[in-house]
């Protein structure tokens, strides 16, 4: 076979698709979440219990504030779709969007970023992809809030000002504090951030 036919690329051959291999891993491990960020696979085991206590925990100061009152919804596993490859998006653990986001689909179940207000991640085993990897994709994508619930060093990031890819805002609040979101998510709300944390980590056994 001469080299000019090796190079010849095969007219029949499909082009590689992550998406494939993310829905195929979906699939044969139900539970898990893939995220394509950057041109890579993100694989996050199925969450724990306090990774979902910790989420409802979260919801409501949003809903006592009446933010599903003011055209938004806060919603959980919600996939965004990112400008940072031909493939990617996200899919944060909670997020507040525009009431109007089912007009504003993409593909493959992820929405535009221009609908969300403020994305949020509580983090898991792989917990530097929350607090790098999708800093600077959530910054790509102008998500005006980004917080972390950070279970491994026990904080709270709150993220804001995204510009040229990062975020000019980075603040890390410690068990006592009680932090103010920024208005531009529609309604004042104030995370007590003791609470959330207690919220996230297993209840010890008393038996």
């Amino acid at each position: 076979m001469s080299a000019a036919s090796v190079e010849q690329p095969f007219e029949d051959e499909e082009p590689f698709s992550l998406t494939a291999i993310a829905d195929e891993i979906m699939e044969r491990h139900p539970g898990y979440r893939v995220e394509i960020i950057g041109g890579h696979l993100l694989v996050t085991p199925s969450p724990d219990v306090p990774h979902a206590r910790a989420l409802t925990t979260l919801m409501r100061p949003f809903f006592d504030a009446g933010l599903d009152d003011v055209d938004a919804e806060v919603l959980q596993n919600v996939g965004l779709w990112l400008p940072t490859g031909t493939e990617d998006y996200a899919i944060p653990d909670l997020v507040i969007v525009d009431a109007d986001i089912d007009d504003h689909f993409v593909e493959n179940n992820a929405y535009d970023p221009a609908c969300f207000r403020l994305v949020l991640e509580v983090t898991s085993s792989n917990w530097k992809d929350d607090l790098k990897t999708k800093v600077a994709a959530y910054a790509e994508a102008n998500v005006p809030v980004y917080v972390v619930v950070d279970r491994k060093h026990q904080r709270l990031h709150v993220l804001t000002e995204p510009t040229d890819g990062e975020y000019a805002n980075h603040q890390v609040h410690a068990s006592g504090q009680v932090v103010a979101l920024p208005d531009s998510i529609g309604v004042k709300v104030s995370l007590d951030v003791a609470v959330i944390l207690k919220a996230a980590q297993p209840k010890r056994r008393t038996d």
